[in-house]
């Protein structure tokens, strides 16, 4: 017979659970008293959303948080991300303007499981976290993110779990809705060849069908969303013997991307008998993000006599100014589709079983052009233009300037390479030897002829990704009377995961090397690019795509002449077995009713990983022996290893009060290693400074003044990160939408991925077989003029030989790093009503996260900012609602897509972002055929708020403006 369980619901909770549904009736038992039946009022908007979010943090024995919609297609954001950011420990990351990553208490996506409907979630990005942004609200019903583990839980992180949910047809209403969303940005566009306007649609329906045994659920989305961005950014900031601080190059551009995103969710369940529930999902996200970054990079000087004013307000005249006028058109497309089965049977009263299999495939393309422009090829002209500056705590801006005009007339401009960026096509030095002489003289005052070092007029850089999981889980379930257990979970869980990356580029030389040609008139756009927001003016503006598309550029593969590239190619592979045990018990300690579930998962992994070493061979080519364009095989590269966890936990829960709960929670976690840290490949690099080259061979020499040699390697043995976690909350629960909570947590980080350097001789590499690496003609340098050389000022005269030093440095990952994260979350849900009759309607709902965490290196946790803050008040009466929300979190430390396609680690400034929204539903207007209308105006990133990056001196050396967005959203709903 079934369990019969000792607590039932508190009216309060049922009432706050069944404000999801309209007109039904609940039975509530009681300790021996008559059944009492409850009259549900459906409640929507906001304070529906809230009521559901806390009736599932409510009932739950673990520690959650959640966000609910009160029917598909009806969450207010344009991603699920946007909705997730601003639930309490939880914190957004922008990436191009839009909230794509999520942080739970403090550890990026990638430290955090993310499933759909309990199912392991991919994303199409270079590691394991999961592009938020990448899945439209209107295909979601809401989720619940767990804080604390429990042994069932088979997708976990050290930050915790995102469950993204949605519709099951069969316990939905029917319904067919359709949205329509205009948006415009709060910026025009600074390119001709974008607009700031943008547009959604999406039609979502649920059906039944056979007596309600068979159900159907689908979702259409297409988005076109526009973002338009200013950069300021530099090369860094030097200090000159006066004090005055001046930039040492600049990188300046006007930015526009467009979204185009095409999603089809399709949900089919069959329930034939009340034993047996089969449900077939699939899910289809095509995605493209294109758009140019249209500016100018290159160095800065200035003229030490024009200069005025002192250190970061420092003015003056910047000289020899030869801009590169950078066209990079961008085009990142991708796709991502998941297929699962769901069969689950009652074999009796009390068991059940459970069978769950799916596959997933995702794939992108992440594609950016170089076109170089400018007054001429480099060493085709010694004259050069000024610029009038000032400099401040926000950076550089320019307020005049000469024999710059050109950039605003195509006719004047030349489609090549105005900088002498040619030189990692030394080894195919033969393919630009010339006769023609540049203006430049070498010191003896021969005339210099142009060369590879002049030969870049462009670059093509991409990367290929490609992922897929296989997952298959059986689980069984029962109710029993063991003592206090009323409930066991027995299962198991594979997981097969396949992760590539291929990192591909080619150098571009216009055809008319060693000379040069205007930009055809064809390439032109109407209209010019507007940089005058930093002081230069407006440029021309043409289609940099188009000279690699007609075939105008010759192309050579860059991963054969950059080792760092081939190096950053890999495969990795993972098969995970989890076998799982949960004990679900109810009992009661004096008079508090007491709850929870204890537990354990024991995980086998099986992982590896194949890649290549990237060398520089005798011929200059990085492993290309043959010259014939194939990987050599002594440059292939694998590794791997096995190993197991034991992962315990226990969730508690006690009813101190009348909806008064103290939760406490521990467990041990694991999260998997970043994939770019997992993988075989590496590389060996070699800087062609001649002040490197000149230090002397002598490991003392090489530990002061550094090396031109350097080795980076991934590791395919790591370990997952792993981390003891103990959480303590309580929560008061006073209203049917409102409660207060208080929650502490600590994370003991007993394995975290460390960064390694050792020294090492890279003409005998004892990690490498012995290997060395010394090429003569390549590695060494002839001396031009008598002097003296590098920081040791080692004395050389005129044809001397300069030969590098033999050591350098091997970086690498290990395991073995520890930390630890002390945090505490209060939040509160306030309906303002509950106290003031007159202002029923209003409510507040805040949290503030704080996070003490660091590394026992010191390094940052990536994710993880001190303070987060989140509130937003909002109003709902008769279909009428507004909300005002801000979130506010300090610096933080993550990483992003770097050069060469390859992963940098970055800094965020502290950002406060504003949204708004005010929206009317006419279902109680009394207007019959508009009854299923909702109207809506929503506001982004309201105060404009700038990304900045501040180096030590306090000035500005990255910053990004995205401007405000707006969208107007119809929602209607036929039935």
């Amino acid at each position: 017979m079934k369990t019969k369980h000792i607590f039932k619901p508190a009216i309060l909770s049922l009432a706050v659970t069944s404000a999801m549904y309209a007109g039904q009736t609940f039975a509530q038992e009681g300790n021996g008293a008559t059944d009492q039946n409850v009259e549900v009022i459906a409640v929507k908007g906001i304070r529906g959303s809230l009521m559901r979010a806390q009736a599932i943090k409510m009932d739950n024995t673990s520690i959650v948080e959640a966000i609910s919609a009160e029917d598909i297609g009806k969450l207010p954001d344009s991603s699920i991300a946007e909705s997730l950011a601003r639930l309490p420990g939880l914190a957004g990351e922008r990436v191009g303007g839009r909230t794509s990553g999520i942080s739970v208490r403090g550890f990026k996506e990638d430290f955090t499981g993310t499933s759909l409907n309990g199912r392991e979630l991919i994303g199409i990005g270079d590691n394991r976290g999961v592009e938020y942004d990448l899945y439209p609200s209107e295909i979601m019903t809401g989720a619940t993110i767990y804080k604390s583990t429990e042994a069932n839980l088979v997708v976990q992180g050290i930050g915790g779990t995102v469950d993204l949910q949605t519709v099951r047809p069969l316990a939905a209403e029917e319904t067919l809705t359709l949205t329509g969303v205009y948006e415009m940005g709060g910026n025009d566009s600074d390119n001709p060849e974008f607009t700031n306007t943008g547009k959604r649609y999406a039609l979502s329906f649920v059906e039944k069908f056979a007596d309600d045994t068979i159900g159907l659920a689908v979702a259409l989305a297409t988005t076109e969303s526009p973002r338009n961005e200013r950069k300021y950014g530099v090369w860094g900031y030097n200090a000159n013997d006066a004090g005055q601080i001046l930039p040492s190059g600049l990188d300046t551009q006007a930015i526009s991307r467009v979204l185009d995103r095409d999603t089809i969710s399709a949900i089919l369940q069959f329930r034939p008998t009340d034993d047996l529930d089969i449900v077939v999902d699939a899910l289809s996200i095509d995605y493209s993000d294109s758009g140019v970054i249209r500016g100018f990079i290159e160095p800065f000087n200035a003229d030490p006599d024009s200069l005025a004013g002192s250190g970061i307000n420092a003015s003056g005249t910047q000289v020899g100014a030869n801009p590169v006028l950078r066209t990079d058109p961008a085009q990142k497309d991708g796709e991502l589709q998941t297929f699962g089965l769901n069969v689950k049977y009652n074999i009796d009263e009390n068991w059940s079983v459970m069978l769950d299999a799916a596959n997933s495939q995702s794939e992108k393309r992440d594609l950016r052009g170089e076109s170089y422009a400018g007054l001429a090829r480099n060493g085709a002209i010694d004259e050069f233009g000024t610029r009038d500056f000032q400099m401040s705590s926000d950076g550089v801006f320019f307020t005049g300037s000469t024999g710059l005009g050109a950039f605003a007339d195509a006719s004047q401009l030349q489609l090549t390479g105005p900088q002498q960026w040619g030189g990692g096509m030394a080894n195919i030095a033969d393919q630009f030897a010339s006769d023609v002489n540049t203006v430049f003289t070498d010191a003896d005052g021969n005339p210099v002829p142009f060369s590879y070092l002049n030969a870049q007029d462009g670059f093509l850089n991409y990367a290929d990704f490609e992922e897929e999981l296989t997952t298959v889980r059986l689980e069984t379930e029962g109710y029993v009377e063991w003592g206090v257990i009323n409930k066991a979970t027995f299962g198991i869980y594979y997981s097969d995961r396949y992760k590539m990356k291929d990192n591909k580029g080619f150098f571009a030389t216009a055809s008319s090397y060693p000379y040069s040609e205007s930009i055809p008139s064809e390439y032109l756009y109407n209209g010019l690019a507007d940089l005058t927001w930093a002081g230069l003016g407006m440029v021309v503006a043409y289609n940099g795509f188009a000279p690699y598309r007609d075939g105008e550029y010759t192309l050579n593969d860059a991963g054969l002449l950059e080792p760092d590239r081939l190096g950053d190619s890999y495969e990795v592979n993972e098969e995970v077995t989890t076998l799982y045990a949960k004990f679900d018990f109810e009992t009661e300690i004096g008079d508090f009713p007491v709850m929870g579930n204890f537990g354990a998962q024991y995980v086998s992994t099986d992982q590896s990983s194949t890649g290549y070493l990237g060398i520089v061979g005798s011929n200059f080519a990085v492993c290309d022996d043959d010259n014939n364009g194939v990987v050599d095989a002594d440059c292939v590269l694998s590794g791997g290893d096995s190993y197991s966890h034991f992962l315990p936990s226990l969730n508690l829960s006690v009813e101190v009060g009348d909806n008064r709960y103290v939760r406490f929670a521990a467990n041990k976690t694991i999260s998997r290693a970043r994939v770019d840290q997992m993988k075989a490949s590496g590389f060996v690099k070699f800087d062609q400074n001649i002040d490197l080259i000149a230090i002397p061979n002598t490991e003392a020499d090489v530990e002061q003044y550094g090396t031109p040699w350097s080795k980076f390697q991934g590791n395919p043995t790591l370990r997952p990160l792993e981390a003891n976690n103990f959480d303590l909350s309580f929560e008061n629960y006073f209203e049917d939408e409102g409660y207060v909570s208080l929650a502490l947590f600590y994370k003991d980080l007993v394995n975290w991925t460390d960064d390694a350097r050792d020294l090492i001789n890279f003409t005998n590499d004892t990690t490498n077989d012995g290997a060395n690496y010394f090429i003569p003609g390549f590695h060494d340098r002839i001396i031009q003029t008598s002097g003296l050389y590098g920081p040791a000022n080692v004395a050389y005269e005129a044809g001397d030989l300069a030969t590098p030093p033999d050591f350098g440095y091997f970086s690498y990952f290990q395991d073995g790093l520890k930390g630890e994260v002390k945090g505490a979350e209060i939040t509160a849900n306030i309906p303002l009503g509950g106290f003031v009759d007159a202002l029923e309607g209003f409510g507040v709902a805040a949290s503030a996260t704080f996070i003490d965490a660091e590394l026992d290196n010191g390094s940052p946790i990536p994710g993880q900012s001190d303070e987060v803050l989140s509130i937003t008040a909002y109003y709902e009466m008769d279909g009428f609602e507004i909300r005002i929300a801000a979130t506010d979190r300090s610096e933080f430390s993550t990483y992003q897509r770097g050069g060469s396609n390859k992963i940098d680690t970055a800094t965020r400034d502290a950002i406060t972002v504003v949204d708004a929204q005010i929206s009317y539903d006419f279902e109680g207007s009394g207007i019959e055929y508009l009854e299923g209308l909702r109207i809506s105006l929503q506001g982004v990133n309201l105060t404009d708020e700038k990304e900045e990056t501040i180096d030590s001196n306090g000035i500005v050396t990255l910053r990004r403006e995205f401007g405000p967005s707006y969208m107007l959203n119809f929602n209607y709903s036929f039935y």
